[in-house]
């Protein structure tokens, strides 16, 4: 019986509020974006509404979340589960990952609880981590809707250390959100969402995220030809990072790669020697595939472009290197983009070697591979210039091959 008031309650106030607003069930159904029959099984209370469709129709009725929430559930009924009956989630990217999420909140006292951040911060961890080999547009999309949601969770209920944790989880997506616009040359959303993670990660007293923000843009102006104000941002993300940590190795390769840009080799070299240092002390705490978490592959893999650029002929072993690490097989469809990264290094330091049909072989291999995302497009653009420049017969297919780089984006 107390079920069945619970159902006919919930039937009466939800129906009530729509009548009060003159809204009929088809005109709710199309404010909210669903069928009618929707509309009817709310009001029935056989189905409640997904966690993205609330915000709609608390918007349509004119009532806050909270007033919306009495209306659905009127009698404070929350099923009760224990947690541990929830698995951990691989982050499907469909949206029945968060109407677990939803369903994981409701289960604890807070209105937002350490299941669902732990559940988030997870979800995190998993994206960064196919990070290299993940088409940034398919990413990005994942990464948008996990931000929606920690943005729907900021205005609930919870402890001071609850927020601290959705304020860093949530600096942690956008920060990642921001790097993929970078890669697909989105500027002004790459600067949104760094504002946003640096903001975040200010009110959390989080100095790795911030240290990454500016980290990130260094290498978002240093692929603008801002070499300068790139050695600037990477020498600030330094000095927030914490000590030993990945964002500061990281900021360190980024100002070695900014001063062999600016032709300082004195500086480069030392970037590099310090590198190698800080990477040889690191303890890894995350999966070594984690686009946040420094690994002695990516040390090898930044080696190669910060040689390539000053000129230095080692830059061909530390890219073959690379190569035979992280290649898994021949089929360049399946290369994770430092693979792609490396061919173009190699290309460069044969082209200066005079070992001009490897270089041509090794550039077209990288292009072709899909791996190449648009914001490393002009490194691509630079070995077909000097390609160009020689006059070599493979300067016209490989100019064909750049030029297919600018149809729409569908490798990572």
């Amino acid at each position: 019986m107390e079920k069945a008031g619970t159902m006919i309650s919930r039937r009466q106030k939800f129906a009530a509020c729509r009548k009060a607003r003159g809204l009929n069930q088809e005109q709710l159904a199309e404010k909210v974006g669903v069928d009618r029959s929707t509309v009817q099984r709310w009001e029935k209370g056989d189905h409640g509404p997904q966690p993205w469709q609330r915000p709609k129709i608390a918007k349509a009725l004119g009532v806050t979340a909270k007033e919306l929430d009495a209306l659905l559930d009127p009698d404070g009924h929350t099923p009760q589960r224990s947690a541990n009956e929830w698995l951990a989630i691989s982050t499907p990217s469909t949206d029945d990952e968060f109407e677990t999420l939803e369903l994981a909140r409701r289960v604890v006292a807070s209105d937002v609880g350490s299941e669902t951040l732990s559940r988030l911060e997870g979800a995190f961890d998993e994206l960064a981590a196919n990070y290299p080999t993940s088409p940034p547009r398919d990413l990005l999309e994942r990464v948008r809707k996990h931000s929606a949601y920690v943005t729907k969770l900021m205005d609930a209920r919870m402890t001071l250390g609850e927020q601290r944790r959705l304020f860093v989880v949530g600096g942690w997506f956008q920060l990642l959100g921001a790097t993929l616009h970078i890669d697909l040359n989105q500027e002004h959303a790459a600067t949104a969402r760094l504002r946003t993670a640096a903001t975040l990660a200010q009110h959390a007293e989080h100095s790795e995220i911030q240290a990454w923000c500016y980290e990130t843009d260094a290498w978002r102006v240093l692929t603008d030809g801002e070499y300068g104000r790139a050695l600037s941002l990477a020498q600030v993300a330094q000095r927030l990072a914490p000590s030993g940590s990945s964002v500061a190795i990281q900021a360190t390769a980024q100002e070695g790669r900014a001063r062999a840009r600016l032709g300082e080799a004195k500086g480069t070299y030392a970037a590099i020697e310090q590198v190698q240092r800080m990477s040889t002390a690191l303890v890894s705490q995350k999966d070594t595939q984690h686009h946040f978490q420094y690994d002695p592959s990516k040390s090898l893999a930044y080696k190669a472009t910060t040689l390539a650029w000053i000129g230095d002929p080692a830059a061909e072993i530390f890219a073959r290197e690379v190569i035979s690490r992280l290649s898994p097989s021949e089929d360049i469809r399946k290369w994770p983009r430092r693979v792609a990264s490396a061919n173009i290094d190699l290309a460069l330091a044969l082209l200066r070697g005079d070992r001009l049909d490897e270089a041509c072989n090794s550039a077209q291999r990288a292009i072709l591979s899909g791996r190449v995302v648009p914001s490393n497009h002009w490194r691509a653009l630079e070995v077909v210039k000097a390609v160009e420049t020689r006059k070599l017969p493979e300067a016209p297919d490989l100019r064909e091959a750049y030029q297919g780089l600018k149809t729409p984006e569908s490798g990572g």
